[in-house]
């Protein structure tokens, strides 16, 4: 299948008329592997899919979008790239819903650092499309979503974010002043640190593995 995004998959041991869907989102410099080689740690009902970011940077390294890394925080990111990454997403997740029998109510992001950033994002522009957000070790930048996010309906969303609290890449402090901008706009949001750095820990996806089954 010709989709818009190379991915690897992980179909679900229990087939139904219609699975739900986990899509992973991997950070800066990495690939559609890195999160991929922890799908043995997900709920195994699910369609596990994850997917490589479109900037190649060479070396098996990919971006959702560039980064730069000596402004301050309002300028860290090419917030142009950004949304168009947060769209090409949106839109795949519609390719997968039309390609696979996923559950397009039953759908999942799991992001890292900048896949996080990005899982914010699509999921507050369209929360139609995703029901459920894992944000690891990235936080809430609004000016990726969409202009009038805070018209939609909120209803059906739950977030779970966590971040090392020793993380030497995006500041613990973002992470946390993400959560009273998600608890403004009624959204449930669990909110869990560890002690590691830019990285995840064992417990997280114990954590994580555990909120997806509630």
């Amino acid at each position: 299948m010709n989709l818009t995004l190379y991915y690897l998959v992980k179909e679900p041991k229990i087939k139904k008329d219609k699975n739900p869907l986990l899509l992973l989102l991997h950070g800066y410099g990495s690939n559609e592997e890195d999160l991929f080689s922890f799908a043995s740690e997900l709920p195994e009902e699910y369609y596990v899919i994850s997917a490589r970011a479109p900037y190649d940077m060479m070396y098996g390294s990919y971006a959702w979008y560039a980064i730069n890394f000596d402004a301050d925080e309002n300028k860290f990111s090419d917030i142009g790239h950004a949304r168009t990454s947060r769209d090409i997403i949106a839109n795949f997740i519609d390719e997968l819903v039309a390609n696979y029998p996923v559950d397009s109510q039953d759908v999942a992001l799991i992001g890292f650092s900048q896949g996080a950033i990005l899982g914010y994002a699509i999921a507050l522009s369209y929360p139609e499309k995703v029901q459920r957000l894992v944000a690891m070790s990235g936080y809430l930048n609004i000016e990726i979503a969409i202009d009038n996010f805070k018209n939609n309906d909120f209803s059906n969303l739950k977030i779970f974010a966590s971040h090392g609290s020793v993380d030497q890449v995006i500041p613990v402090e973002w992470a946390r002043k993400s959560i009273p901008q998600i608890e403004n706009l009624g959204i449930p949001i669990v909110y869990k640190e560890y002690p590691v750095g830019h990285g995840v820990a064992p417990q997280n996806f114990f954590d994580l593995k555990n909120w997806l089954q509630s």
